[in-house]
């Protein structure tokens, strides 16, 4: 984990690991709200899986996506691309669940903007996805140069 990485890591992956250890133990009402929001968002996706299973399901990845951010040994790009997953099913739930949008479909109703703060976790998951690519970028072009002799062409005098 690069030590500026570190704030972003360490927020968010508290606050999704809290969310998870929270969902552990909801209630039916709970549960049938949250399965409820993912059917609407994904349509076909979730319809036949039980409310309590589909929140124990839902509990366990955010544990995951929590911890895999908050291991140093995990690299930035796979914590990238998971944050970054992670957070733009939320913002499907939001952009798709009715209520949550004004009519042009983006900017949030009141309903909406405790969902809609949820695009933060797409910026994160996006920095630490491109951080992490471009030092593997900069790391491979130092030790491919690194690797490179100069070679002096032989001239006859």
């Amino acid at each position: 984990m690069n030590l500026t990485q570190m704030p972003l890591r360490v927020t968010t992956g508290a606050f999704i690991l809290n969310s998870g250890v929270g969902k552990l133990k909801v209630d039916e009402g709970t549960a049938a709200f949250l399965h409820n929001g993912a059917k609407t968002a994904y349509p076909g996706v979730f319809d036949s899986m039980d409310p309590k299973t589909f929140s124990k399901v839902l509990s366990y990845s955010e544990i995951g996506v929590g911890a895999l951010l908050l291991a140093p040994m995990v690299s930035p790009v796979v914590a990238g691309a998971a944050l970054t997953g992670f957070g733009a099913s939320l913002v499907r739930m939001y952009l798709k669940t009715p209520g949550m949008t004004q009519s042009d479909g983006v900017r949030p109703t009141q309903e909406g903007t405790g969902v809609a703060k949820d695009v933060w976790l797409v910026g994160a998951g996006l920095t630490l996805l491109t951080q992490g690519l471009t030092s593997a970028t900069k790391a491979g072009a130092k030790s491919v140069g690194r690797g490179v002799r100069q070679v002096t062409p032989f001239v006859e005098s």
